[in-house]
This record gives structure tokens, C-alpha cells and sequence, in this order.
């Protein structure tokens, strides 16, 4: 497929993003170019989640990988309007979006508010996957020691190998912005701080687990539905 680029939306010297129109249609989209083996986009290609972007071509070479994703036309919420409600939604989609992606094996590590787009839609999407990777067995820290900091958890910059629990620690840290000055239930400022605990050890060890001590009520009515239809 070959595409007429429309503008450049970022450059590093690690990866070009451009927006792009296809030349013998009119979707437009999205075309990175990242310096590098990113196999992960070859396992998101086939990953089909209403809160990713979809993906509709990955090639991936010695040098680089050519993704070419779907377009998201959305913002990023400011947290001083964020509501009570909106929280709610922002932290349920991001839990059921990291269940799906770590029972997969993904790890995105670098979950963070900017990677996190409202679409048109009403519901989020998560972005920007550069930084992902899958666990490999017996490795004792990862390859690329990438993340951002203060979102990143301590194990991400080369202590030891990355598994989910980065990902739920950076949720915690991205989840305390959204609610910032407003955390006035200690309720979620307990879950959160056990999120972004420095030992990976003692945080919480799946996202479930997270979601299960945000939103106790709804473990009471799933027991309390199954208890009547029993």
C-alpha cells in the first residue's frame, strides 16, 4: 500500500511519526518508522481490543519497523475536569486493557497520561507501544532500559527483568495524576499506593488484583448475582 504523507507529528532520533492518507483511498492514518527489532507490533497486529489502535501493517527489518496504525482523533482529559465518574471509567478501561495485553504477554511500560487518548467515541485508547516487550525466560534485566521517569518503576532501569508489575506500578503513578489533588477517598489512595510500591514484591501482583480493590462493590454484586442465581 503506498501512502501520501499529510504532516510530520514527531521525530527523534529513535523513530518518525507521520500522519498519512492512503494513495488509493481516503482513510487517514498513522505511519511510524522506529530504529530497531520491535517484534512486539507483530503481536499487537493480531491483537484486537476496543481500546488499542488497530494496527494494519507491521514489517519489521534488521534496522528499523514500519507500523502503520489507525488514526485516533481524540484528546488527553485534563485532570482538574476529571470526575468522580470519569475516573471511574478511565481506571476500569485501563485495567481491562492491561488484562488483555499482559495475558498476551505484552508489557507496554510506559503507561503514562499522554499515552492515554479519549477517542470520539467515549472510551480511551492506549498508545505508543514503543517501548514494550515480551518476558524471555532467564533473562536478568531487559534489553532497552527504556520508560519515563517518574513513571517508570526502579526494576526498569536495569535492576532486574520487567514482568506486569512495572505496568501496574506506572498505573498507579498515572491513575494518583488523573485524581491529583482530589484523592479524597483513602480508599483509593491506599490501592494506588500499593500499586507504585518500590519492591515489586509487594505490590499488587496482577492488574485484576487492582481492579478488584478499586471497585469492591462490584465483587459484592457479582457474589451476590451468583448467590441468587444459585
Amino acid at each position: 500500500m503506498e501512502y501520501q504523507e499529510i504532516k510530520l507529528l514527531k521525530q527523534s532520533e529513535k523513530s518518525t511519526v507521520d500522519l498519512v492518507r492512503e494513495k488509493a483511498g481516503s482513510r487517514v492514518l498513522v505511519r511510524k518508522r522506529l530504529k530497531g527489532k520491535h517484534l512486539v507490533y507483530e503481536l499487537l497486529k493480531d491483537c484486537s481490543h476496543p481500546y488499542l489502535p488497530k494496527l494494519y501493517e507491521v514489517e519489521v527489518s534488521e534496522d528499523y519497523t514500519t507500523v502503520i496504525e489507525e488514526y485516533i482523533e481524540g484528546e488527553t482529559w485534563d485532570r482538574e475536569k476529571l470526575s468522580g465518574k470519569q475516573f471511574r471509567q478511565v481506571a476500569g478501561e485501563l485495567c481491562s486493557v492491561l488484562e488483555f495485553l499482559h495475558t498476551r504477554g505484552i508489557i507496554h511500560r510506559d503507561i503514562k497520561p499522554s499515552n492515554v487518548i479519549f477517542a470520539q467515541d467515549g472510551h480511551l485508547r492506549l498508545i505508543d507501544f514503543d517501548a514494550s516487550r515480551t518476558p524471555r525466560d532467564g533473562a536478568e534485566q531487559d534489553t532497552m532500559l527504556l520508560g519515563t521517569r517518574g513513571f517508570a518503576p526502579p526494576e526498569q532501569y536495569g535492576f532486574t527483568q520487567t514482568d506486569q508489575r512495572a505496568d501496574i506500578y506506572a498505573l498507579g503513578v498515572t491513575l494518583e495524576q488523573f485524581l491529583g489533588k482530589r484523592i479524597l477517598k483513602r480508599h483509593y489512595k491506599r490501592v494506588l499506593q500499593k500499586c507504585r510500591n518500590l519492591d515489586p514484591d509487594r505490590r499488587y501482583q496482577s492488574v485484576s488484583q487492582v481492579r478488584k480493590a478499586l471497585f469492591p462493590e462490584q465483587n459484592r454484586l457479582l457474589w451476590g448475582g451468583a448467590a441468587l442465581a444459585l
